[in-house]
């Protein structure tokens, strides 16, 4: 008999002794931890050609659902004010389990000094997947927003 056949028995004889209510114990049981998704290392880097104060938002989890973050983004998306500039960069490494849908940084200036291009690059366990940059801003993302 097989360890199969045992384990297949035994529930059977608690289904007939304990009736549904072991059913339910057996669908509602949680999870082993070997199950959860695995998470992705997302490293978030903004700069600039010059020196200047910039916004940063980023996605640092994963949202529940898309109805969650549609109601309030900003709930998923933290704000940074960083000085950025030559040799001056604002990292953020963050893990997500879906960095496709979710991975997010984007940068903005208040007003923007003449000539300032701001800069931003996306990694996604170490390769780097997006970069974008501008003179008011940049957003870096794998999905298109």
């Amino acid at each position: 008999m097989s360890a199969t056949d045992v384990l297949s028995g035994r529930v059977r004889r608690a289904i007939t002794i304990l009736g549904p209510a072991a059913l339910v114990l057996v669908v509602v049981a949680p999870t082993a931890r070997g199950d959860e998704l695995p998470s992705h290392r997302v490293t978030y880097t903004v700069t600039a050609d010059q020196p200047v104060q910039v916004d940063v938002y980023y996605r640092d989890v994963d949202p529940p659902t898309w109805a969650d973050y549609s109601h309030n983004p900003y709930e998923f998306s933290p704000k940074d004010e960083a000085s950025v500039g030559p040799g001056q960069s604002w990292v953020r490494e963050v893990s997500l389990v879906n960095p496709d849908q979710w991975a997010m940084v984007a940068a903005t200036i208040g007003s923007s000094p003449a000539g300032v291009t701001v800069r931003c690059e996306l990694a996604v366990d170490g390769t780097l997947v997006a970069t974008a940059d501008g003179a008011h801003g940049a957003l870096c993302s794998v999905r298109h927003w």
